[in-house]
């Protein structure tokens, strides 16, 4: 079964191509976040006291991405070509770029960046896809609310771990 979508393009309805879709993007990032898992540099940083306990980030970080992958496909299939979309895409590629910056090449500057952009893309995407899909807009709440926390948690990583001048 298939809809069509705001260009006309026809878009796979069932189950299959969400579980498919919905897989390969919790895959993708739950094996960034595992090749790039934190370890003793990451130990040894001064943190914040609101820091999280360790055994946090992995529960949340999986229902997020679920989330997100559901409003990925859902975007996908109704306006396929939209602005939506791309936010979509680009807040993915953020959000896929920040375990390497912070972890991988232990820089919390650089994903301070990342982090910031990563938020105004999702920030965006819900504005954008309230217009296709608020089911998909409301499905990112979450995530922004996390990607809020996350990015003032980075920037306190930066701030406390700053070199004196």
């Amino acid at each position: 079964m298939s809809i069509s979508t705001e260009s006309g393009e026809r878009r796979p309805r069932g189950l299959i191509s969400a579980v498919a879709f919905v897989t390969i993007i919790v895959a993708i990032s739950l094996g960034i976040g595992y090749l790039t898992a934190p370890g003793e540099w990451y130990e040894s940083l001064n943190k914040p006291a609101f820091n999280p306990p360790s055994w946090v980030f992995g529960p949340v970080w999986t229902a997020l991405y679920i989330l997100i992958a559901i409003a990925g496909w859902r975007i996908w299939r109704i306006a396929g070509r939209s602005g939506a979309m791309m936010l979509w895409i680009a807040q993915m590629i953020l959000n896929w770029l920040w375990s390497p910056a912070f972890f991988g090449a232990e820089a919390p500057s650089l994903a301070l960046a990342l982090i910031c952009s990563m938020l105004a893309s999702i920030l965006f995407f819900i504005a954008q896809a309230w217009r296709h899909d608020r089911w998909s807009a409301g499905l990112f709440v979450p995530y922004a609310v996390w990607v809020a926390f996350a990015t003032t948690l980075n920037g306190s990583i930066v701030f406390l771990n700053q070199s004196p001048s």
